[in-house]
């Protein structure tokens, strides 16, 4: 019998990694349909290639940083179990490439491709396990720490702070430290260029991808059959409702909103997902669909900040604010189920928002001082990494592009 619960495990958790690898996809024409013609192959081949690179560093030092465990034994060990722990990380590997997936969309059209992999590597290697160990695995003592103080552990059922705020605020060190797209503000701060989407049927595509994905994001983030709650596809599905419909309505019908809106709930409930009440699900959810337009707003009007996807207000900022709603709408008093400090939640966040942020500078920082991370002029003018592009044109090649 517990081989059977274990073989069934198996399944369910693998099923999870695929949905979450398909994602991945969704990842890719969210980007492709929102930069420009020019930028769309390198947009392409970076998401296919970030995944392969983070599943290297992520395999070789991540996981044993996040989960002190190794794949360094002989196959017959790692095929205990059905072969569970291999899946799992499968799982996790699938949450952990999210990282540079997320950040790619922030700094599209002017990033170069090499030192990129590079970034990613000792991001996915180094800095997303650090957190998410002190997370999910109790690392560092720091749970212990929030528990002892505020009553409650850190809960982050299904990473809106350790994926996708971690993801969104070293995608902001990024941007900064790269600076603006040439030619999107004038030197006096003015806009210069709106750059719109290249393709809203892509931009549509890659966010409905992302929208049935993060059902295996979110649901089978229970990871084992026994643990899997209705409850966490209740509420995204109402998250994701409030988020596109707020973003709708603020967004004053902008498509790129609407179809960014339900990622932003999404986003938001990830944390809380198997504690809130739908109802409070859907406050959530549309709070993070308003609160993405307005920040997406502000920082590239105002703030002068060229995130081209908008990964820090939604993701960063959604993230964040989801963190801190699982501690008010988990609580008891609000419909949750309760087991949740909302001081814990704040504190989390802080520190998962604060390592990203720090991490991300010194990796692209030191990127930057050593190899460069953006584009030449003429390059980026072009719409062209010549580490991907320059490539000699010969008729069995003609068919590839």
């Amino acid at each position: 019998m517990e081989n059977l619960k274990t073989s069934t495990d198996v399944l369910f958790i693998l099923l999870g990694a695929v949905m979450i690898l398909a994602m991945h996809a969704g990842f890719a024409f969210l980007e492709l349909g929102t930069v420009r013609k020019k930028s769309q192959v390198n947009a392409l081949v970076k998401i296919l290639c970030d995944f392969s690179v983070s599943t290297l560093a992520y395999f070789f030092v991540g996981y044993s940083i996040a989960y002190g465990v190794n794949f360094f034994s002989s196959a017959e060990v790692l095929a205990q179990k059905g072969g569970y722990e291999l899946t799992k990380f499968f799982f996790l590997l699938t949450f952990a490439a999210a990282i540079p997936a997320i950040v790619s969309g922030g700094i599209a059209e002017r990033a170069r491709f090499n030192p990129q992999l590079a970034a990613t590597f000792f991001l996915v290697g180094f800095v997303y396990p650090f957190f998410e160990g002190i997370a999910w695995n109790n690392a560092y003592g720091v749970q212990d720490w929030l528990k002892f103080n505020f009553g409650e552990n850190f809960h982050d059922f299904a990473g809106s702070v350790v994926v996708h705020a971690v993801g969104g605020w070293i995608g902001l060190a990024a941007v900064l430290l790269l600076g603006a797209r040439r030619g999107r503000y004038h030197k006096d701060g003015g806009i210069a260029g709106a750059h719109p989407p290249s393709s809203i049927p892509f931009l549509a595509l890659g966010a409905w991808i992302l929208i049935v994905g993060w059902f295996g994001f979110n649901v089978m983030s229970a990871q084992t059959l026994d643990k899997i709650s209705g409850l966490v596809a209740m509420n995204s599905l109402m998250a994701m409702v409030g988020g596109t419909l707020v973003a709708l309505a603020v967004g004053k019908n902008d498509p790129g909103f609407v179809h960014n809106g339900p990622l932003a709930g999404l986003v938001a409930i990830c944390a809380g997902s198997d504690i809130m009440h739908p109802l409070g699900a859907l406050v959530a959810g549309g709070l993070a669909g308003g609160l993405f337009v307005w920040m997406f707003t502000l920082t590239q009007n105002r703030w002068k900040i060229d995130d081209v996807l908008g990964v820090w207000p939604l993701h960063g900022i959604c993230g964040a604010w989801g963190g801190i709603a699982a501690g008010i709408f988990g609580q008891k008093a609000l419909g949750g189920l309760g087991g949740v400090s909302l001081g814990a939640q704040i504190v989390g966040t802080l520190l998962g928002v604060t390592i990203a942020f720090v991490g991300g500078l010194i990796v692209y920082g030191l990127l930057k001082r050593s190899v460069g991370i953006r584009l030449d002029q003429e390059q980026e003018y072009d719409g062209a990494d010549l580490s991907i592009h320059n490539i000699t044109a010969t008729p069995e090649r003609e068919s590839l592009w």
